[in-house]
């Protein structure tokens, strides 16, 4: 990265910048998650004792962020990571007292209602939120007035059919670009609800930055990965990268479920 790319990432994301760059790269799982996490904390209001869930936070260096940047105490939920891995690098970090690391599946979170004051997702939110009974149901755990935030990939236009899918996507289209979406789909899925009232809903300051920086670190490497494969593809800048942030209005989140009838 060059100098002057360098220097407009400190100036956008002043306190990613601060962190080694080495270490957020490692255990990013995709482009730089500090530089898209401060994109939705720039814009919310957080206080020290707040409660976040960091859903889908891989290996929890953006637990470790909003707990040192912020003092606020997370929950630092995903999948795949092995939450005693991450409690290493929280240990590491000296925040084991803010941070609590779990394994969990997004759709089966056991968390009591309403006890999030913000909920945010960086670079996952894509894999389990275009079902459109999703959004009741993680906001069944936010707070009135609460934040939903989330920081992922986005197309600049919606692609709706096969046929609309460009030469250099066409390969790896169907295992994994068939869910992503332009922004204005996401509005349209989140404000028909009623459940929240959307704040900003734009792609990510120094977005063309961070999408160099991924192309760059996966450049020189055996494993060619589809994403950053995709995006040096991408001459029409159909990929990009948008903010999400929204607040929790009073309205009850209803989930209409089948519960199955016990015979006998």
């Amino acid at each position: 990265m060059s100098a002057s790319a360098q220097k407009k990432l400190s100036a956008t994301f002043p306190r990613s910048a601060r962190y080694d760059l080495q270490w957020v790269r490692e255990h990013s799982m995709g482009e730089n998650v500090l530089f898209n996490l401060e994109s939705l904390t720039s814009l919310i209001a957080l206080q020290p004792g707040m409660r976040v869930l960091d859903l889908g936070c891989g290996k929890a260096i953006s637990s470790i962020f909003l707990a040192k940047e912020y003092g606020v105490q997370v929950w630092a939920v995903d999948e795949a990571i092995s939450p005693t891995e991450n409690l290493a690098r929280v240990q590491e970090a000296g925040q084991t007292e803010k941070v609590f690391p779990l394994q969990g599946n997004a759709r089966e979170l056991a968390f009591p209602e309403e006890y999030f004051d913000a909920v945010m997702v960086v670079d996952s939110y894509t894999y389990f939120g275009t079902d459109e009974k999703y959004l009741p149901y993680i906001c069944k755990f936010i707070k009135p007035g609460g934040y939903l935030a989330i920081a992922d990939v986005c197309f600049t236009r919606e692609i709706t059919t096969l046929q609309e899918v460009p030469a250099f996507l066409r390969k790896d289209f169907q295992n994994y670009w068939y869910f992503i979406h332009a922004i204005a789909w996401w509005q349209q899925l989140w404000e028909k609800t009623g459940l929240v009232e959307i704040k900003t809903a734009e792609i990510l300051p120094a977005a063309n930055l961070i999408r160099q920086e991924y192309i760059g670190d996966f450049k020189d490497k055996k494993f060619k990965d589809p994403f950053a494969r995709a995006l040096a593809a991408d001459t029409n800048e159909l990929i990009s990268f948008f903010r999400l942030i929204a607040r929790r209005t009073e309205k009850n989140a209803y989930l209409q479920t089948y519960k199955p009838k016990h015979k006998g």
